[in-house]
């Protein structure tokens, strides 16, 4: 077929040196996007605001404010300013109503079967990137935000929804790549597949067009332009059967960062464990920011991790807090990320009314209690250290993944079905569930040879997946001979087997693609369930496909029961250690996640000198236990190190501190209308506080000497609070 040596193509941009490729660090730790101008009620005190299109945001529907004036009231406020805007949808009806070229272009919608066109909002399509369309974003958008002195664009949520795939833009895509004409996706597990690879394709080649445009147009102008793709994990987008270029994007040359957009909205998709349905947010979360992790660890590019203290759905704020909770801890179980997107549109978290309980209609703004938390944890991530601890477990399995996840989700064939991912959740969760920290590897990434370096027990299956080109079978086959264990799972019979692809091409004649590696491993295709001795290494084939180990209650025993054995034997001495939560230290920061339907219903008790950071009071506490369901986020005031007065936890920003030998000050800042909570560390008990030059009292109570930590409240302003602290 015409695209076979496109991935091909990607693995040798991985192995390629750029200069469009960053390792660098821009300097910026902590950012958010807004569609607003600056307001002090939304001053949130990140190092940088991602201001978002030029047109601003479809979903935002207050008075449109001009994009340079939107620019101009961030930096005035010393905010580093970033553009953000979406590339598969967004603020362009110019381009769909004809005003920027004369002809209209509706017909460049993502359209279904029924005709109908997926929208994102009124007269705001999901788009078939065309090179027309590329070209308006190009001079309409890309431009002006350079011309604006912006170096740092933010392409969001390169999207082809799976259901798509019917409008004339599409088949007139279609014809360009294969060279022959269009055929309905849902006539054939072929056309589906084909559908899925062209969707891929043409989101990859526009990230690559507009991103390499943005970087030339930059240099004309004197600037360093970087550019960043905010993406949802590759677990997300095949769950919610959406096609996106993924893994790939790790190695587009032009590409120098990401976002890993992963909330509460996309975690709490219910998937199967143990025969049950259900949300499972945190163990979702874990899931989905490791998938972006491991995405692109082996570049060395920067990620950003993006937690949200609401969602896009209406909810309670009890239910908004739980959730954001067990989101923020999923994602500083990851120690190489240190890097944030704090939230989006603080616009809609600060000034939007939502429920105050589920049995009610009331709604009122953000209560005080959930600011004064919410600002405390996004504190903490401002300080928020990269480490090279690892979370408690038994390290070493990993689950493999492919952008092939999204290309069979939709529409079924041959009665074939994987409900709520369960393909591969039931190769992940019987682990997660046990306390084990599951990684993920992508297929794609194996040119690279840190892909598999941790990885002692590798599951995998092709059930829900296929491999793109031989050489990550060859890959794999060489890991395995060199000592690694192979888990693989299937029973090889779903209705995407038999696509016409490289392992049944040419000289090839495999009847399913994981024939073609186990003759690699020299055990024959179509092995019978058993465990193979390879080089060094092992493979054990269960001829089940993922999902009958979750989809029914007690079914992942075999699973576990095998691989504990694999993992023992290799380990020698080592067993595999199953436990009900997961826990890690980041500096002074304790993490701790405590889950339910797992092997025990105990609490995990964290002793310390312990500053409670998910209780707006910050209590000092000598012990925490965190119960099954729960999470908590701590500071162990113990591990703190130096004696320089600093603030340890603060629902504000400290700014311009100056310390002398007896007296220590700052700007306190933060949104007004909030509460500034705070742990002062001092010497000493400090016998004088001014707030802005007022004096204040020093209450015994507001002391804690085992921490050293004075407990300060103000009211919030986000031209700032001079504290001043004497002793």
């Amino acid at each position: 077929m015409k695209n076979t040596g496109l991935f091909a193509l990607l693995v040798f941009a991985a192995m390629l040196s750029s200069c469009c490729g960053s390792r660098r660090s821009d300097g910026v730790k902590t950012t958010f996007q807004t569609s607003r101008e600056w307001r002090p009620t939304i001053d949130n005190r990140a190092d940088a605001a991602m201001v978002y299109g030029v047109g601003g945001n479809p979903s935002d529907n207050s008075d449109r404010i001009p994009f340079e004036e939107r620019v101009r009231s961030w930096r005035e406020r010393g905010y580093e300013v970033h553009f953000m805007t979406g590339i598969a949808w967004g603020e362009y009806q110019d381009y769909f109503t004809g005003a920027w070229d004369g002809v209209p272009h509706l017909d460049e919608g993502q359209v279904q079967r029924s005709g109908d066109t997926i929208w994102h909002g009124h007269m705001v399509p999901y788009i078939v990137p065309t090179d027309n369309y590329l070209e308006y974003m190009k001079q309409r958008h890309i431009k002006r935000v350079i011309d604006a002195g912006i170096t740092h664009i933010f392409l969001e949520e390169p999207e082809f929804w799976a259901r798509a795939g019917y409008s004339e833009a599409f088949k007139r895509e279609w014809r360009k790549f294969y060279g022959f004409d269009w055929r309905p996706q849902h006539e054939s597990p072929e056309n589906t597949y084909l559908a899925s690879k062209l969707k891929y394709h043409l989101y990859y080649n526009a990230l690559r067009e507009v991103c390499s445009f943005a970087k030339e147009y930059g240099r004309s102008k004197g600037l360093d332009v970087r550019c960043y793709v905010p993406t949802h994990s590759l677990v997300n987008y095949a769950q919610w059967q959406i096609v996106s270029p993924e893994a790939s994007l790790a190695s587009l040359p032009c590409v120098d960062g990401y976002i890993a957009q992963v909330w509460t909205g996309t975690s709490r998709e219910p998937n199967y464990f143990d025969g049950v349905c259900r949300e499972r947010v945190f163990e979702t979360a874990f899931l989905e920011y490791g998938s972006m992790a491991s995405m692109t660890a082996p570049t060395g590019r920067k990620m950003f991790f993006l937690t949200d203290p609401i969602e896009d759905w209406p909810r309670d704020w009890k239910d908004y807090k739980r959730n954001y909770q067990a989101t923020f801890v999923a994602q500083l179980l990851y120690p190489g990320i240190a890097d944030y997107e704090v939230m989006p549109w603080p616009e809609r978290i600060y000034e939007g009314l939502y429920r105050t309980s589920p049995d009610s209609d009331a709604k009122e703004r953000i209560p005080r209690h959930y600011s004064a938390q919410m600002q405390v944890m996004i504190g903490a991530l401002h300080s928020m250290p990269r480490t090279g601890d690892r979370v408690s477990g038994s390290h070493g399995i990993a689950v493999a993944m492919s952008n092939s996840l999204m290309f069979q989700r939709f529409p079924r064939h041959d009665g074939y079905d994987d409900p709520q991912l369960a393909n591969f959740y039931g190769l992940a969760l019987p682990f997660v569930k046990r306390g084990v920290p599951v990684a993920t590897v992508h297929l794609e990434n194996l040119a690279y040879p840190e892909a598999l370096a941790d990885t002692k027990v590798l599951l995998m299956t092709y059930s829900n997946m296929k491999p793109q080109e031989e050489a990550s079978h060859e890959a794999l086959a060489r890991w395995v001979r060199r000592g690694g264990t192979l888990v693989y799972c299937g029973r090889d019979d779903d209705p995407f087997q038999g696509v016409a692809e490289w392992w049944n091409s040419g000289d090839k004649a495999f009847a399913a693609p994981a024939d073609h590696l186990f003759g690699l491993l020299g055990i024959g295709a179509a092995p019978a369930e058993g465990t193979y001795a390879c080089g060094k290494g092992k493979v054990c084939v269960l001829r089940q496909d993922p999902k009958e180990f979750v989809l029914t209650q007690g079914g992942d025993a075999r699973l576990v029961g095998s691989v504990r054995d694999l993992y023992e034997e290799l380990c020698g001495d080592g067993a595999l250690e199953f436990k009900n939560h997961f826990r890690l230290s980041r500096g002074m920061y304790e993490l701790v996640s405590v889950m339910e339907e797992s092997v025990g219903t105990e609490p995990c008790t964290v002793e310390g000198t312990l500053i409670d950071l998910f209780d707006p009071q910050l209590p000092v506490r000598a012990s925490v236990s965190v119960a099954p369901g729960e999470q908590a986020l701590l500071i162990d005031a113990a591990r703190v190190t130096g004696g320089r007065p600093q603030v340890l936890a603060a629902a504000y920003r400290a700014e311009n501190e100056k310390r002398t030998r007896n007296t220590y000050s700052y700007a306190a800042k933060a949104p007004i209308g909030t509460t500034g909570v705070s742990r002062v560390r001092l010497p000493q008990r400090p016998a004088r506080l001014f707030v802005d030059g007022r004096a204040e009292e020093t209450p015994d109570s507001a002391w804690d000497e085992a921490s050293r930590t004075f407990l300060l409240t103000l009211e919030n302003n986000p031209d700032g609070v001079e504290v001043r602290f004497e002793w």
